[in-house]
């Protein structure tokens, strides 16, 4: 009966996926497909749990099939981050007039990077403290017990390592092994990695610029292939976020959710607040942040959804280059060091929510300037550092808690809604890895008004 029940929830997908085909065949634009597929995910996910619960067999079968399509269009995604990265920073190296725009470039997106963690850190704050957030109303079960222990077990990783030590790991040592997403900086030891090629084809230029011609043809060849795996891989963006969405929602924790509500609430107004401050520094460099938003969504609407801060770097280049008019350069940097450096979401706010939320439980005031200012320093010093060792918001969250001599096995309270608050952090550390590139080409001169204003400027890219 199962088998037959799996079958049918598979023929659905498929009736879903043929819809949003049909949508593309009608020239409807990529926003709206997109936003298609995330309303019929939502709708086929709120199917599976309503008709069968999010814990039966069926939904379990059903999503391991539905992976196909969503986790196999992540799958491609990852596949093209390190061509993708590589051949456009070399090329943009190669196309700048000097090399010192390279260092004014990497400092301003870095800075507006950790910065903005840090703003991040003091609205997670404000979020807690409104909402009076205290772990010590939380009743721990087995699995929130389980969830402490790992945690516990994992920090001896993070102390093991100093700042300096979590910075080493930037470098690369073998830039093949680093290829492969062996190390949780390899994205930033291939972007490191492919800016010393570039600087190096620019010394050749000087001394044999006959040589540095044929690698620059040889390299345009390989980022025009490139470029269109990236264009044919996009495309199967509704698709693949329908069937993410979908197994989503059919395994979500309702129960736990309606448990944690008010840690949820805190959450996603504090995620709110951060999109507006991010709308904000938008809006004050003279950009129209609704241009801005409207050509994001797509992009934020993928990150919520998988989860993936680094899956999304193709939609977050593409979207930067070919729909807000970033220049190539930057939104590379940008999107990949956004990737693991200064995540509003991941290291900022969630870190920040958690301590206000513990400190009370080990008799201490969290609204003491005493514990408040190490805390923001901390977010943003584990903002930047965090990438060295990996995890995301689970580091994060150990390194400031650790560091502000909290307990860190209060943090695994919060597993049965993490899923769902983790999603709205990820769309949150694009946007700001997004912010950051817009920003950083606008102060510097880069930014291709034009395409910022053109509202259809990625719709045609996807469609060629």
């Amino acid at each position: 009966m199962d088998t037959l029940l799996v079958v049918v929830n598979i023929a659905i997908l498929l009736v879903f996926i043929g819809i949003l085909f049909k949508m593309r065949q009608s020239s409807l634009s990529f926003s709206k497909r997109v936003f298609a597929g995330l309303g019929l995910g939502i709708l086929l996910g709120a199917y599976l749990q309503l008709v069968f619960g999010a814990e039966a067999e069926v939904v379990s079968q059903t999503t391991d099939w539905y992976s196909i399509v969503g986790s196999g269009y992540v799958r491609l995604l990852m596949m093209i981050v390190i061509p993708l990265i590589m051949v456009s920073i070399i090329q943009s190296i190669i196309n700048l007039e000097k090399t010192s725009q390279l260092g004014k470039m990497s400092g301003w997106i870095i800075g507006i990077l950790i910065a903005t963690a840090m703003v991040a850190g003091v609205v997670g704050i404000g979020s807690s403290l409104l909402f009076d957030l205290n772990a010590e109303e939380i009743e721990a079960g087995q699995a929130e017990e389980d969830r402490g222990a790992y945690l516990e077990e994992r920090l001896g990783e993070v102390k093991d390592m100093t700042t300096p030590q979590k910075i080493l790991q930037f470098i690369p040592a073998n830039p093949f092994l680093d290829m492969t997403g062996d190390r949780a900086t390899s994205t930033i030891a291939v972007v490191i990695f492919s800016a010393l090629i570039g600087i190096a084809v620019l010394g050749v230029r000087r001394r044999s610029p006959e040589q540095a011609a044929v690698f620059t043809k040889g390299l345009n060849a390989v980022y025009a292939v490139v470029m269109r795996i990236v264009t044919l891989v996009l495309r199967l963006t509704p698709y693949g976020i329908m069937a993410l969405m979908a197994a989503t929602v059919a395994r979500t924790d309702v129960a736990g959710i309606l448990e944690m509500g008010k840690f949820v609430l805190a959450s996603y107004v504090a995620l709110l607040v951060m999109f507006l401050i991010h709308l904000a520094l938008i809006s004050l460099w003279g950009l129209n942040p609704f241009t801005y938003l409207k050509k994001v969504l797509p992009v934020l609407g993928f990150a919520f959804t998988s989860r993936s801060s680094a899956g999304t770097i193709p939609l977050n280049i593409s979207a930067q280059k070919n729909s807000l008019g970033v220049d190539e350069g930057t939104a590379n940097m940008s999107a990949s060091f956004g990737a693991t450096i200064g995540q509003n979401g991941c290291a900022g706010i969630y870190p920040a929510m958690l301590a206000v939320m513990i400190a009370p439980t080990v008799g201490i005031d969290p609204l003491t300037p005493g514990f408040l200012i190490p805390l923001i320093l901390l977010v943003g010093i584990s903002s930047f550092g965090v990438a060295g060792v990996g995890g995301g918001a689970t580091f994060a969250a150990l390194i400031v808690l650790s560091s502000m001599n909290l307990p860190v096995y209060l943090a695994g309270l919060l597993i049965s809604v993490e899923p769902l608050i983790d999603m709205g952090r990820t769309a949150l550390n694009v946007n700001g890895a997004m912010t950051s590139g817009t920003l950083t080409s606008k102060i510097l001169g880069t930014l291709n008004q034009s395409t910022f204003n053109d509202k259809t400027a990625i719709e045609k890219d996807l469609a060629e």
